[in-house]
């Protein structure tokens, strides 16, 4: 397939999965019951960090989740007492545990205690590789973390793909004129974001001849990147609608 083919496939399959009627089948559905700035950024950060598996059981432990903090995220971190964390008691999702979900609970209160937004921690670093790996550092500072919890925060350094805090960036940054990603974030460009790369986007960037890698790795993200900049400087990213909907809908 030649480049402006590619090019025109990924425009109309973005326009085509980019709707609202995307929402509720994936987990951005889950900062979208939520209307102020800090309780999205929250249950989005959660939402990211459980998207592992089928999408319907994400979105349910989610859910599930957010009804043991009374649907209040941004109020139950900030004044969490320890007959609340009681309620959290039994939560696991795949190898999410109560004890990691402690330490979240406990890291977030504090950074939201002295700061306005989550996106304070991920301004830090020169590019893209740069800031995951200075939010990671800085998340995993606070008191009583624990090493099992550092799994569910890949990072750049140890060559992941770090697929889930890529789509929460996503989701915080990225201006939609759809309304699927929220664009509340102001400090990092739409242009610098990364493509949340998983086994769809893969396989479908390989077969378009975007992706030659073989290994699901770091590098992996930024060589697809680069393709999908060639298209869209300022918005590569909003090809990950395209990848992904051509992938799970085995159109490709």
């Amino acid at each position: 397939m030649e480049r402006n083919e590619i090019h025109k496939l990924l425009e109309n399959k973005y326009i085509e999965y980019n709707r609202w009627d995307f929402i509720p089948q994936d987990p951005v559905s889950i900062p979208h019951l939520f209307s102020t700035k800090r309780d999205i950024e929250i249950a989005g950060f959660f939402a990211a960090t459980l998207a592992w598996g089928r999408r319907k059981t994400i979105i349910d432990k989610c859910k599930e989740l957010l009804k043991r903090m009374d649907m209040a995220p941004y109020q139950f971190v900030v004044q969490c007492t320890a007959t609340d964390r009681e309620r959290l008691n039994g939560f696991v999702h795949r190898t999410f545990n109560a004890l990691d979900l402690d330490y979240f609970i406990s890291r977030l209160g504090t950074h939201y205690r002295s700061h306005e937004s989550l996106e304070s921690l991920f301004l830090h670093g020169h590019d893209a590789a740069g800031r995951l790996q200075q939010f990671v550092h800085q998340f995993v500072s606070g008191d009583g973390f624990v090493q099992r919890t550092a799994k569910h925060l890949p990072t750049p350094a140890r060559n992941a793909t770090c697929k889930r805090l890529n789509m929460y960036l996503r989701w915080m940054v990225r201006t939609d004129p759809c309304g699927v990603d929220f664009g509340i974030w102001k400090q990092i460009r739409p242009a610098d974001l990364m493509c949340p790369l998983d086994v769809h986007v893969a396989r479908v960037g390989a077969k378009l001849g975007l992706l030659r890698r073989k290994q699901m790795d770091w590098m992996a993200v930024e060589e697809l990147t680069a393709e999908l900049r060639r298209f869209d400087p300022s918005d590569p990213v909003k090809y990950d609608y395209a990848l992904f909907g051509l992938g799970v809908s085995g159109l490709m």
